[in-house]
């Protein structure tokens, strides 16, 4: 319950930015909407070790002034029978050239597939969960092209069955721009993370490259994941995943 208070705090806290933010300047600081939309074999989870097992849609979309966003993260199979909507509120609290610390809280709701039975008749349905996250995560770049981050995600479900605790820790790296000739390029992200839910745990590897063209808006994205060790019930030692991102950027200032 106190983890449930304390990311229903942070929200507000952002909400109240987010106000003021709309009021404070606006004619000088421009609002940046960017992000991707796609499809993929396999509708990975934030945390990769949890999957759809079917083709997706995916969008991850970010709408930012100054230090705050608003960054919905979206994943359904074809009939929306399954998948997952995070709708993430993040504040930078620090957004150097070098350094960065940024937090975050989201609301996030899961589409699950279950047996019910009926007035003694079986059938599947689609159940709704819902969860309760927040997120820290600290940055170091080192280079134009190289850096480090950390990120801690904590969540609750918000029902009596279903998970109920999930804390995982990331450690990332990002290698991005490498050069393919004049107008290819490729990034990789390469991450361990450890996972911790209600009681089991896992190890993993999991890594993200993108192949992308500077004159084109699409991009072929690929990710595996690789347990190293883990109790998770369901667990798949390996996973993978191909997706077709659309990626735009626009800027949007109020004028005069």
């Amino acid at each position: 319950m106190k983890m449930r208070l304390l990311v229903l705090f942070v929200l507000l806290f952002f909400c109240s930015k987010l106000c003021f933010a709309q009021s404070d300047d606006s004619t000088q600081t421009p609002m940046v909407f960017s992000g991707n939309v796609g499809f993929t074999n396999n509708g990975f989870s934030i945390i990769p070790t949890f999957s759809l097992d079917n083709p997706a849609f995916v969008a991850n979309l970010s709408f930012r002034k100054k230090k705050l966003s608003f960054e919905p993260d979206i994943r359904l199979v074809p009939n929306a029978e399954k998948g997952g909507l995070i709708w993430w509120l993040r504040y930078r609290l620090v957004d150097n050239k070098k350094f960065g610390f940024r937090i975050g809280a989201h609301p996030a709701f899961t589409l699950i597939r279950r047996t019910d039975v009926e007035d003694g008749k079986t059938k599947e349905i689609t159940e709704m969960l819902r969860f309760l996250a927040f997120e820290a995560v600290p940055s170091y770049q080192f280079r134009k092209n190289f850096g480090v981050s950390a990120m801690y995600l904590h969540g609750n479900g918000l029902q009596n069955h279903g998970p109920q605790l999930t804390r995982v820790l990331f450690l990332n790296t990002n290698i991005t721009n490498i050069g393919l000739g004049k107008s290819l390029y490729f990034n990789v992200f390469p991450s361990i993370y450890f996972l911790y839910t209600d009681g089991y745990r896992g190890d993993y590897l999991t890594m993200t490259g993108s192949l992308a063209h500077k004159n084109l808006p699409f991009s072929l994205q690929a990710t595996i994941n690789q347990t190293f060790k883990s109790d998770i019930p369901g667990n798949k030692d390996f996973m993978w995943n191909v997706t077709l991102n659309y990626n735009f950027k626009k800027i949007y200032k109020k004028l005069n």
